[in-house]
């Protein structure tokens, strides 16, 4: 797959005066049929969370929603999580 060397986006949102602590996550994997999945993980920091699994016949379509998604959510205010 030609995405191999990326990993997983992980964004945050805290706005601390409306109590907002949230997290997103993006993560592409390959399926076993040779297509690819983009799986999603949000919810408010220091819980599980829930996900969604939505799968792709191609890799490239499962890059531009990952895309996609990514843009929406930065738009709605979330960033990138300082490296630790």
């Amino acid at each position: 797959m030609e995405n191999e060397g990326i990993g997983p986006v992980h964004l945050r949102r805290i706005d601390p005066s409306q109590n907002m602590r949230r997290f997103y996550t993006l993560a592409i994997q390959p399926t076993l049929f040779g297509g690819a999945s983009v799986i999603r993980n949000w919810g408010r920091i220091g819980t599980s969370g829930q996900s969604m699994m939505e799968t792709f016949d191609r890799e490239d379509g499962a890059a531009t929603a990952s895309m996609k998604l990514q843009h929406a959510k930065r738009r709605r205010g979330y960033r990138p999580c300082d490296p630790a």
